[in-house]
């Protein structure tokens, strides 16, 4: 890999430490695993809860209870994962994990921002995704609001 792939971020700073920012292309397919391990939670556990408590699971709008029982599985996982491991387990797979950029630890504050609003935004605003292609440090809008990103781990 070419030497302009490696940055350096001053309190990960040592005598041999690089960093190594994660693409698009890594984070995509860490956050699409990511999606199969929530999307298998909500299926063993929602579904089935749902079922003996005789709470519908045909409506298919947002409001509905499965849909926000899925939501709050989705934003746990997320929140919960960067809190405690810096990495969801789509990231553990591909040995990635979330900094700051600022401190060397990630407080509830930037994570229950970069992971509920920043990644609401970034998801509406489809660009708030693609522009980690283009940014030097590779973050999207989310990680640009909570001064984070994702970097390669060493393994």
């Amino acid at each position: 890999m070419e030497m302009k792939e490696y940055q350096e971020i001053n309190h990960y700073r040592n005598e041999n430490y690089m960093v190594r920012y994660a693409g698009f292309w890594m984070r995509f397919w860490a956050y699409l695993l990511d999606l199969v391990v929530v999307g298998s939670i909500v299926r063993l556990l929602i579904k089935p809860v749902f079922r003996i408590l005789d709470i519908p699971l045909a409506k298919a709008n947002m409001f509905a209870p499965a849909s926000i029982a899925a939501a709050v599985i989705f934003y746990l996982y997320f929140v919960l994962m960067t809190k405690y491991f810096n990495q969801t387990l789509g990231k553990m797979v591909f040995g990635l994990k979330v900094v700051d950029l600022k401190s060397d630890q990630l407080t509830w504050g930037t994570i229950l921002f970069r992971e509920w609003i920043g990644r609401f935004i970034s998801a509406t605003i489809i660009v708030g995704y693609i522009i980690v292609a283009f940014l030097p440090k590779k973050q999207g809008l989310h990680d640009l609001f909570t001064d984070t990103t994702v970097i390669h781990v060493e393994r």
